[in-house]
């Protein structure tokens, strides 16, 4: 067994800097924890979205509801700057974020979200 591996496993570098895909912003128009379950609504769906562009990965992939924080690691990107994107396609109707455990959560809703999170670590 000669073969060689290195850690972490190498990946083809991105020739765009993350911050070109945010403009330089760094911080989402809205409040948007990084536990939300973030979904595509129909206008994202009905829209055509270039093969290169970020926005329509991350519409594709919400349709299954993931995480900010998974939507990041799916799609190997920075946190903030999914952040960003995912903001700007909640502010154009494109994705809905679903609200996140509060001090009036139910038990079943704390449960859920435990449920989904450990599915999403399975699932990367």
């Amino acid at each position: 067994m000669d073969e060689r591996r290195t850690w972490p496993p190498t990946r083809e570098a991105s020739l765009v800097r993350p911050y070109t895909l945010t403009a330089g912003r760094t911080d989402a128009k809205i409040d948007l924890p990084l536990e939300a379950p973030v979904q595509t609504l129909q206008p994202g769906l009905a829209r055509r979205w270039p093969a290169s562009d970020a926005r329509g990965r991350i519409i594709e992939l919400c349709v299954k509801s993931p995480s900010v924080a998974e939507i990041s690691a799916r799609l190997d990107m920075p946190v903030g700057v999914a952040r960003v994107l995912v903001g700007d396609l909640v502010l154009s109707g494109f994705l809905r974020v679903h609200r996140t455990l509060t001090e009036q959560s139910t038990r079943d809703e704390r449960l859920e979200l435990i449920g989904r999170t450990l599915r999403g670590l399975k699932a990367l």
